[in-house]
């Protein structure tokens, strides 16, 4: 069955970064758009990035453009998110989720498959 595993979340002060990690198996990876989400208690997922099947395109929420970085690995069948310069306000539980055929949508409902989330905490 298909899984995906986030790790690398943790406890960071204001400033400081931390790199995600989602390993994916029993799926094609290669033909899956990859994203990061994250939710926070009581608020709706909030998309964060995103990379097409094969990384050539990349898609920012604002509020992370110049912060964070995704990347993908297809021969580890991973995707990375890079968070640099990282606020309080960045706390949250941080999905991946994968995305069949697709670009790397900001629409949650597009991704057939996601993990059980990694926890960040930044404090200030």
């Amino acid at each position: 069955q298909v899984q995906l595993v986030e790790s690398g979340g943790g406890l960071v002060q204001a400033g400081g970064s931390l790199r995600l990690s989602c390993a994916a198996s029993g799926l094609t990876f290669s033909i899956y758009a990859m994203a990061w989400f994250r939710q926070t208690p009581g608020q709706e997922r909030e998309f964060v990035a995103a990379v097409s099947a094969i990384g050539t395109s990349t898609n920012y929420a604002d509020s992370v453009k110049g912060r964070f970085a995704i990347s993908r690995d297809n021969a580890k069948n991973t995707v990375y998110l890079q968070m640099n310069n990282l606020k309080p306000g960045d706390t949250a539980l941080y999905y991946c989720a994968a995305e069949p055929y697709g670009l790397g949508s900001e629409a949650s409902r597009r991704y057939g498959y996601w993990g059980q989330g990694t926890q960040v905490t930044v404090s200030s």
